[in-house]
């Protein structure tokens, strides 16, 4: 039974909203230092040792062997591809266009649904992915001063696909290990894939500005534990479809985010074309009754 809101609930809504909305203006400082793959191993190293020290306190269960494989291949696709993805693309797309690309993920999702588990979709869905992709090509013409293809808009689109990869089939594993330890396991094992990327690290922790690393364990420890620690609490209160209705505020405060902190301003055309990937989003998602249960998981687990 679902509980009423509670100030609890409330504060662990502000911070999930918050602290994944400040993710991408973050990744664009860490980018000023590091290359966008040891952005990425660094960020997910940070993250990876909170949560052994979160799973030691809270003696959290290791996943069963037969289950590893399927962690090691949603993990390299959810964290190390995805935040791979995500930084090249923030290279040249500013913070609060990506925050808004990202948010195409749920229909990249419901998409792979219907290929792989045969679930039937509306012809609302099918519009609203029509749509979304328009107001990405939008969002892409409307990063730069001049008008033409912003080549990051594909990388930060390729993110979210590769993100709706980890959302289509966590399923099963989310019902038997819980959302906070199944993203624990594939963290970890996102990080394992990354450290093939660990040569020059050193280097470029050692060249680097104090504040831009501080930025980036800023992301390790926040965006990537603090904010699922309080989603998993949100969920577990008022239910996991009930924890998705405040989620779509995350592209407007990161452009606000990123205004105050970066003085990126969006263009006319970004503008327009967020509009219109939001509403094509918001069509694409118009579920009922157990239909909109059985997706509701998927769309919560974003990772910024």
């Amino acid at each position: 039974m679902k509980e009423k809101k509670t100030p609890s609930v409330f504060i662990g809504y502000s911070i999930t909203i918050f602290l994944w909305a400040s993710a991408f203006p973050a990744i664009r400082i860490g980018l000023e230092a590091y290359s966008p793959l040891h952005l990425t191993l660094l960020r997910l190293l940070v993250g990876s040792l909170a949560l052994v020290i979160f799973a030691l306190i809270t003696r959290m269960r290791l996943p069963h062997i037969k289950d590893i494989p399927m962690i090691l291949l949603l993990g390299g696709f959810g964290f190390a591809a995805y935040h791979t993805a995500l930084n090249y693309g923030e290279m040249t797309v500013s913070a609060g266009a990506a925050s808004l690309i990202i948010s195409t993920a749920p229909i990249f999702t419901a998409l792979l649904s219907l290929f792989f588990f045969k679930e039937r979709l509306k012809i609302s869905a099918w519009i609203g992915a029509v749509v979304s992709l328009l107001g990405v090509a939008f969002i892409s013409l409307g990063s730069s001063d001049h008008l033409h293809l912003n080549s990051g808009a594909l990388f930060v689109l390729i993110a979210a696909f590769v993100e709706s990869i980890y959302f289509a089939f966590q399923k099963p594993y989310l019902k038997k290990y819980g959302s906070l330890a199944f993203t624990t396991y594939c963290l970890w094992a996102g990080t394992l894939f990354m450290l093939i990327f660990l040569p020059g690290l050193g280097e470029e922790i050692m060249a680097a500005p104090f504040k831009v690393t501080l930025n980036v364990v800023y992301l390790g420890i926040f965006p990537t534990v603090i904010a699922y620690i309080a989603l998993a609490y949100v969920t577990s209160r008022v239910g996991a479809s009930e924890a998705t209705s405040s989620l779509y505020l995350i592209p407007a405060l990161a452009f606000i985010i990123s205004w105050i902190w970066l003085g990126e301003s969006p263009t006319q055309l970004t503008i327009i074309g967020g509009c219109i990937t939001l509403f094509g989003v918001f069509l694409a998602n118009m579920k009922k009754g157990e239909n909109s249960k059985s997706h509701s998981q998927s769309k919560i687990e974003t990772k910024f």
